[in-house]
């Protein structure tokens, strides 16, 4: 049984832009299930600095962190681990004593979504956008063995850094251009003002065989339902943010949940 809140209890939270519920709720489940004195709280900040002091002040032990904070964190923190270090952007931070150490588990959720879903290496994609996100998608299609990839982006200096920093193409738009993999790493289609946009053009959809979209508000955006549609192979954004947030978890707290526990806070979380 989890224990009651108290002085002893320790803080974990996120800082996004558009805060969602799904973090809070994922990791207080597994705080009930496995009965960890933990509690979690999302926010939102017009002062970065001094929320990233507070963390260190208050002894907060983790920070999730979301668009658009994930590389503007970076000169706050201690230390970087090796993965957000590689790909310049972090969406974890953990607290060790006052030490603010940031990690990337959007990379390592990527890593292991190929895996799971078995896409072949050498399957070419066009990848939307280039902020963090786009930063650790494209440093794990790298290191998976992916040779042939465009990523599209209107932002010229962010778009072409990354594409040629991974040796990929880049494009300000996506005109023709089609791919067997669509990723959307853009807000396109997330709840709110691009609520009803599209990812992607239909001809391209119709083109490709498997669409990959990272956000996880709605988990079944436009994009992917158009491509279902169409008989595409799908992979959601829901899938990316319980394997990153189950990361988070691990290094918050030290614990390995069960898959069973693990499904059950993904339910919970989508309620």
């Amino acid at each position: 049984m989890k224990p009651p809140i108290g002085r002893e209890t320790t803080l974990c939270m996120s800082l996004s832009g558009r805060p969602g519920h799904f973090g809070s709720r994922f990791h207080n489940r597994l705080y009930e299930l496995m009965g960890l004195d933990y509690v979690y709280k999302a926010f939102t900040t017009t002062d970065l600095t001094a929320a990233i002091g507070g963390i260190r002040a208050l002894g907060i032990r983790g920070c999730a962190v979301s668009m658009p904070f994930k590389e503007a964190v970076i000169p706050l923190l201690d230390r970087l681990e090796a993965s957000a270090a590689a790909i310049d952007s972090v969406n974890t931070v953990v607290n060790e004593a006052g030490c603010l150490t940031g990690y990337n588990t959007d990379y390592i959720a990527i890593r292991l979504l190929l895996e799971k879903h078995e896409v072949d290496p050498l399957t070419p994609f066009l990848l939307r956008g280039s902020g963090g996100m786009a930063k650790a998608i494209v440093a794990a299609l790298r290191d998976a063995g992916f040779p042939n990839g465009t990523v599209v982006a209107r932002n010229e200096p962010a778009g072409r850094a990354l594409a040629d920093s991974h040796g990929y193409a880049w494009r300000a738009e996506i005109g023709e251009a089609q791919a067997p993999l669509l990723i959307n790493v853009t807000p396109l289609g997330m709840e709110g003002p691009e609520a009803d946009a599209l990812a992607f053009p239909a001809p391209q959809i119709a083109a490709s065989t498997i669409a990959f979209d990272v956000v996880a508000l709605p988990s079944m955006t436009p994009f992917l339902r158009a491509a279902e549609d169409v008989g595409k192979r799908l992979i959601t954004g829901h899938e990316v943010v319980v394997l990153q947030a189950l990361e988070q978890f691990v290094l918050y707290t030290g614990q390995i949940p069960g898959e069973d526990q693990v499904a059950d806070a993904a339910a919970f979380a989508r309620t």
